[in-house]
C-alpha cells in the first residue's frame, strides 16, 4: 500500500475496526455477524457529503436516453427532474439513497438536515409524477433495467422502514414510481430466458438481491415468491463457479459472489451451505485472505477503470452476507470474512471523491458496505439499540 492509500486508510479506520470487531465475536447460527461498535459519525459525514455534492449537480451528465421526436430534446432537469445529478440516473437514485439511509440512523448529526433537505427537494410530488411519466414514454421499457431500477426499489426500502413523518410523506410521493418499477420486473423476470452474468449494471444476481431485499420489507408476497422462483430456476444447479475469469477490467460487481449473495437469501442455512461447497469451491477452511486479492485502479480519472474500486467495495459486503448465512462453526466462515475486511480495507480507501468519476457513486457503495444493509442483522447507531 502507499503512502496517500495508507492515509486515506487510516481515516476510516472506525469503520474498518468495527468491520474487524463483527467477526471475531462468537456467534451461533441464529445469531448472524453483527457490527457491535456504533458507525462513526465523521465517516457517515464524509460518505453524505459526497451525495451532497452531486444529487442535485447537473453536470457532467451521461444520459441514456431514448427520442422519439425532436421534443424529447431536453436537458437532464427536465428529462428527469428527480433524478438528474450525479452523472446518470442510477447514481443520483442510489445517491438519494445513501442521504435517506444516513439521515435514519444518524438522525441528530449536523449532516442530517442538509440530507432531508436534499431529498425532500428532489422527491416532490411533482418531480416524482414527472418521473413517471418519463419512464412511460414510447421506447423506455428497459430504461434503466435492471440496475437502476433495484436501486429505486432499495430507496422506496429505505423511506418504508425510517420511522419519521418526512420518509412517510415522501415514500407517499415515491409510490406509484415505486409501483411501476415492480411492475417492470414483474413483467420482465418470466420473460428473461437465461440470468445475465456481468459485473456492470445488467448484471441479475445483484439486481435480483435488491428486489427480493425490497419484497421482504414493503409485504410483497408475489414478488417475493417471483424473485425466488427464477433465482433457483437460473442458479440452483450451478457449480463451480470460475473464480479464475474473474474480474473484467471494468466490473463493480462480481458475477460468482453476487450469485452467492443471492443465493444466501432464497435458500435456507442448510441448503445454502451445501450449495455454497458446490458453487465456490474454492474457498479455503483456514481463515485465510488470499484466496482472493483486492483489485488495483490503474487510473481513478477514468469513469470504468474505476469500476474495480467499487468492486471491491460490493466485494466486501457481498463476502460479509455469504459469511453471515453459514453457521458459526463452518470452517469456511473465517476465510470469507478475512477476505471481506481485506477488500473493505482496499475499498473504502478509494472514497475520496477526489475524482467526479469514483466520487459520484462510490459513497453510496461504501455506506451499503458500512451500515450492513444487505446483511441479516442491522448496526448499532448512536442513541438506538438497533435498527
Amino acid at each position: 500500500m502507499n503512502i496517500g492509500l495508507a492515509r486515506c486508510a487510516r481515516s476510516y479506520l472506525p469503520v474498518l475496526v468495527a468491520i474487524m470487531l463483527a467477526s471475531a465475536c462468537s456467534r451461533s447460527e441464529e445469531e448472524p455477524m453483527a457490527v457491535h461498535e456504533p458507525l462513526d459519525a465523521a465517516v457517515a459525514i464524509r460518505f453524505a457529503d459526497l451525495a451532497l455534492e452531486c444529487v442535485h449537480k447537473e453536470y457532467p451528465n451521461k444520459i441514456a436516453h431514448t427520442l422519439s421526436s425532436d421534443d424529447d430534446v431536453m436537458p437532464p432537469r427536465d428529462l428527469a427532474p428527480a433524478f438528474y445529478g450525479c452523472f446518470d440516473w442510477h447514481s443520483s437514485v442510489h445517491g438519494h439513497w445513501l442521504l435517506a439511509r444516513l439521515g435514519h440512523l444518524f438522525p441528530a448529526e449536523g449532516f442530517s438536515q442538509a440530507a432531508r433537505d436534499a431529498i425532500t427537494a428532489s422527491l416532490n410530488r411533482e418531480n416524482l409524477q414527472r418521473e413517471v411519466v418519463y419512464l412511460e414514454g414510447e421506447g423506455r421499457g428497459s430504461f434503466e433495467r435492471p440496475y437502476g431500477l433495484a436501486w429505486l426499489l432499495q430507496l422506496a426500502a429505505e423511506l418504508h422502514e425510517w420511522d419519521d413523518p418526512l420518509a412517510g410523506e415522501l415514500s407517499g410521493n415515491l409510490a406509484t414510481l415505486e409501483a411501476l418499477t415492480a411492475s417492470r420486473f414483474a413483467e420482465w423476470l418470466p420473460k428473461l430466458s437465461h440470468p445475465i452474468r456481468t459485473g456492470e449494471h445488467s448484471q441479475t444476481a445483484f439486481a435480483l438481491g435488491l428486489v427480493l431485499d425490497w419484497s421482504r420489507i414493503v409485504g410483497d408476497g408475489a414478488m417475493e415468491k417471483l424473485v425466488m422462483d427464477r433465482s433457483g430456476f437460473w442458479y440452483l444447479d450451478d457449480v463451480d463457479c470460475p473464480m479464475a475469469y474473474e474480474p473484467s477490467g471494468q466490473d463493480f460487481l462480481s458475477p460468482c459472489i453476487a450469485e452467492a449473495d443471492l443465493m444466501r437469501r432464497v435458500l435456507s442455512p442448510e441448503e445454502f451451505a451445501d450449495w455454497l461447497y458446490g458453487f465456490l469451491p474454492g474457498v479455503p477452511d483456514d481463515g485465510s485472505s488470499d484466496w482472493l486479492s483486492p483489485e488495483v485502479v490503474t487510473d481513478p480519472t477514468d469513469g470504468k477503470l474505476a469500476h474495480l474500486d467499487g468492486l471491491n467495495l460490493s466485494r466486501a459486503w457481498m463476502l460479509d452476507g455469504i459469511a453471515s448465512a453459514l453457521a458459526a462453526d463452518d470452517p469456511r466462515r473465517s476465510s470469507l470474512e478475512a477476505a471481506s475486511r481485506l477488500h473493505a480495507t482496499a475499498g473504502l480507501a478509494s472514497v475520496t471523491g477526489e475524482h467526479y468519476e469514483g466520487g459520484h457513486w462510490l459513497g453510496s457503495f461504501a455506506t451499503y458496505l458500512v451500515t450492513r444493509r444487505g446483511a441479516r442483522s442491522r448496526i448499532a447507531v448512536p442513541g438506538s439499540a438497533g435498527n
